[in-house]
C-alpha cells in the first residue's frame, strides 16, 4: 500500500518506518527542510532503540522517503496519517491548530478518495472537526479515521510491530477495510483489531493514559504514607502486584511522571470534562499530587544539609523523563534542577542520551559530564532522577570515594537500602 505520514516527530517517524518495514511504500512529509535533508541522508532525528536499523534498511530499499511537499504526499498516499503536534494550550486543552491547519490544506489539494487518519492524540470530536474542515474545500470523497497510537517511548518499535491491540475509530466500511488490510501483518498472532466509532476511539487513548498516570500517582501517595508509618513501599508494591486484578506494572514509586503524553493528556481530559460541565475529581488529584511529587526530594536534601544548600554542588544522574529515550519534556529532573539552582546550588549532570536536549534549556547554568563517574567527582551528594540501566549496579567503592559526602538521594529506588547502609552511605529514597 502507499502511505503518506504528515509530521515526522516521534509518532510520525516510528509509524512511517514501521509501516515501511512490512513492505508498504511510505512518504513522510515535514515542513522542516533541514530535518528532511538529514533524514534523506539516513540521519534519525530522535533516539529510539532499534529505530535506526529499520530506518536505514527501509531507506536503502526505497520504501521510506521524505519530502517537504504536502501536495506530493497527498498525491502519493492512499492512506494519509496525521501525526502532528497537539501541544498543551494555556488552558490545558489540546491545541488543534496544526491538525486543523493541515486539514484545511488537504481539502484544497486532494483529487481522489483518501483515508485521513488521526494518529495524533486528540480530544473527543476531533474527527468531526477534521472532516468538516476538509469538506469545506474537497471536491472528492474521503473518510476520516481515528487510530490512536499506544507507543511507549523506549519500546515504540516493538509496540508498533507487535501491538497488544489496534483501535480503529470509523463509521465507514470502506475506510475500515483499508485500515484492517494495512494492519493485518501486525496482528497475525491474534491480537485484536478493535473497531468502534470515532469518538470512542479518541477517548480510549485519553482514558488509557489517564488511568496509567493515576496508577503511578496512587503508588506515589502510598510511598509517601509508607514514610510516615515506617512501612516499605517495595514490599507493598509486590504484595499488590501479585493480584491479577491490579497487575505488576506502573506500581513503581518515584518522583512523578513526565514525558510528552501523560502530563498533557491528563490535563487535556480534565479540561475536556470542564468544557462539558463535568469535574474529573480523580484527575484533579492526580495532577496536584504529581506536581508535588516532582520536587519531593528537595526539602529532604535541604534538611539533610542543615536547611541551606547555597554554594553546595550536586551530581544528577538521569535527565530524560524515563530511560531509553532522549525526551526531556516535563521530566522530573527539570523541576529538581530548577529548584536546586534557585537555592544557590551548582550541578554536574549526566544522561546517556538527553544531555543535548537539556543543554538547550539550561545552557551554561549546568556542568555536563562525559560519564556517570565524572559527574560525581568532588560533589556533595548524588541525586538520581532517571532509572537508566547503567545506574543500577554502580561501583559503590568508586562512588563513595568520589563524593565529598557518602550521600545518595534516589528518586527511583534503584538500590537495596540494607546494602547501601552496610556500605556506609546515607541513602534516602522514596517510601522506604
Amino acid at each position: 500500500m502507499k502511505i503518506a505520514v504528515i509530521g515526522t516527530g516521534y509518532v510520525g517517524l516510528v509509524t512511517g518506518t514501521c509501516l515501511a518495514e512490512t513492505g508498504n511504500d511510505v512518504l513522510c512529509v515535514d515542513i522542516d527542510e533541514s530535518k528532511v535533508a538529514k533524514m534523506r541522508a539516513g540521519v534519525v532525528p530522535i533516539y529510539e532503540p532499534h529505530l535506526d536499523v529499520l530506518f536505514e534498511r527501509n531507506i536503502k530499499a526505497d520504501r521510506l522517503n521524505f519530502t517537504t511537499s504536502l501536495e506530493e504526499g497527498l498525491a502519493f498516499g492512499e492512506i494519509i496519517f496525521l501525526a502532528l503536534p497537539t501541544p498543551e494550550d494555556e488552558d490545558g486543552s489540546a491545541d488543534l491548530s496544526y491538525v486543523l491547519g493541515v486539514s484545511e490544506e488537504i481539502g484544497k489539494l486532494i483529487k481522489n478518495y483518501k483515508v485521513i487518519v488521526d494518529k495524533s492524540t486528540v480530544p473527543v470530536g476531533t474527527a468531526e472537526k477534521v472532516h468538516a474542515t476538509i469538506a469545506k474545500n474537497a471536491a472528492c470523497d474521503f473518510d476520516v479515521v481515528s487510530n490512536p497510537e499506544f507507543l511507549r517511548e523506549g519500546f515504540a518499535v516493538d509496540d508498533f510491530l507487535k501491538p497488544e491491540r489496534i483501535v480503529i475509530g470509523s463509521s465507514s466500511d470502506r475506510a475500515t477495510a483499508l485500515m484492517q488490510k494495512l494492519y493485518a501483518p501486525f496482528v497475525r498472532s491474534g491480537n485484536p483489531v478493535i473497531v468502534m466509532d470515532e469518538k470512542s476511539a479518541e477517548l480510549t487513548k485519553y482514558a488509557a493514559n489517564a488511568f496509567l498516570a493515576t496508577k503511578i500517582t496512587f503508588m506515589n501517595e502510598i510511598a509517601n504514607y509508607c514514610e510516615k508509618v515506617g512501612a516499605d513501599v517495595d514490599k507493598v508494591r509486590v504484595g499488590m502486584g501479585t493480584d491479577s486484578r491490579i497487575g505488576k506494572r506502573f506500581l513503581f514509586p518515584g518522583i512523578g511522571y513526565g514525558g510528552s503524553c501523560f502530563p498533557k493528556d491528563v490535563k487535556a481530559l480534565q479540561k475536556a470534562g470542564k468544557d462539558e460541565n463535568y469535574d474529573f475529581k480523580i484527575l484533579d488529584a492526580v495532577i496536584d499530587v504529581n506536581e508535588r511529587q516532582k520536587t519531593i526530594l528537595l526539602p529532604r536534601i535541604k534538611s539533610h544539609f542543615g536547611g541551606n544548600i547555597k554554594g553546595m554542588k550536586f551530581a544528577i544522574w538521569g535527565l530524560a523523563f524515563k530511560p531509553e529515550t532522549d525526551d526531556v519534556r516535563e521530566a522530573p529532573s527539570i523541576y529538581m534542577m530548577k529548584g536546586l539552582l534557585e537555592q544557590g546550588a551548582s550541578l554536574t549532570v549526566f544522561d546517556p542520551e538527553a544531555m543535548e536536549n537539556i543543554e538547550k534549556q539550561f545552557g551554561n547554568s549546568l556542568e555536563y559530564a562525559n560519564s556517570m563517574y565524572e559527574a560525581i567527582e568532588g560533589v556533595d551528594a548524588l541525586i538520581i532522577c532517571t532509572e537508566w540501566s547503567i545506574f543500577r549496579t554502580p561501583n559503590l567503592e568508586k562512588l563513595k570515594a568520589s563524593l565529598n559526602n557518602a550521600v545518595v538521594f534516589d528518586g527511583r529506588n534503584l538500590y537495596d537500602t540494607a546494602e547501601m547502609k552496610q556500605e556506609g552511605f546515607t541513602y534516602i529514597s522514596i517510601g522506604r
